[in-house]
């Protein structure tokens, strides 16, 4: 029996909204002179400034919401991390409303992103972290095409990974595209590959807060953030796995393979010297 029961008004006039969970700590990289998601790497124009300027990860990310139809974005942030809303201001330079929202438990991004509940419930979200870079330019346009050509609640942009132990591998039909299986760090060998980007229907944001609603009764009941010190040991909840549970409860999830694609996660130095050493993504 599903224990979740979902229902959500639908509004006519879509309205796209990019959420970036930025709430990590950064311990693999750290220590960095700056968040992550600020790290310089590339340039860009920037209007009513002459010459170029520098091109920071998060804007990668952003630019391609923007050109896939979103007109605003929320940044959930952890306290302290003042430096990506004092540099990225409200957007206007790159054609978005910008706004932040903060998150003071660390059970992991579902609970980052159930920040925006309450401004992103009746919208199209599309969701990315800040510190990956990507190839194509278009992965948001063509995730919002098939949610809206389907009947799909959620849509999952794929990269090809030979790294199942790091990542959330995918098991889907390739003709239909319809997801049967979300693994995190697994053994999974046998699944080419990984998601890093997805859109999904209000249904989706909704399930996301009943799932996160459950999870935090059961963490920490009725105590204040500030108690959290005094908590037994306890294990982040990865956002693919709810959205497994989705899956098991009914939901459709599907998948847009970029068979041709590239994804780069810079959250660690390694990766982050590849960026910068290959010339991965280059001033424009």
């Amino acid at each position: 029996m599903n224990p979740f029961s979902v229902t959500v008004t639908m509004n006519c006039a879509r309205r796209i909204i990019g959420l970036l969970p930025a709430a990590g700590q950064g311990t693999r990289i750290s220590p960095l002179p700056m968040s992550k998601e600020l790290f310089p790497l590339g340039f860009r124009e920037v209007k009513g400034k002459a010459g170029l300027r520098p091109k920071v990860a998060c804007h990668y990310l952003l630019e391609k919401m923007h050109l896939a139809g979103a007109q605003e974005a929320f940044l959930i942030l952890r306290p302290g991390k003042w430096d990506i809303p004092d540099f990225l201001g409200d957007g206007a330079d790159l054609g978005l409303r910008l706004a932040y929202l903060t998150v003071h438990v660390p059970f992991g991004v579902p609970f980052s992103l159930n920040q925006a509940y309450p401004f992103v419930r009746e919208a199209t979200v599309v969701m990315g972290f800040p510190d990956i870079l990507f190839e194509p330019e278009d992965a948001y346009r063509r995730l919002l095409q098939r949610l809206d050509q389907g009947n799909a609640e959620v849509v999952l942009g794929l990269f090809p990974t030979d790294q199942p132990e790091k990542v959330g591998v995918v098991e889907f039909d390739e003709t239909t595209g319809q997801v049967s299986g979300i693994y995190e760090k697994s053994t999974f060998t046998h699944l080419p590959y990984m998601w890093a980007i997805a859109a999904w229907q209000p249904t989706f944001t909704e399930f996301l807060h009943q799932v996160v609603t459950e999870r935090q009764r059961q963490l920490i009941g009725k105590q204040p953030p500030q108690m959290l010190k005094e908590m037994p040991p306890y294990t982040e909840l990865p956002i693919g796995d709810v959205i497994h549970q989705a899956i098991e409860a009914g939901l459709r999830v599907e998948a847009e393979p970029f068979e041709q694609g590239s994804y780069l996660d810079i959250g660690t130095p390694e990766n982050l010297r590849r960026a910068i050493a290959a010339g991965l993504y280059p001033s424009e």
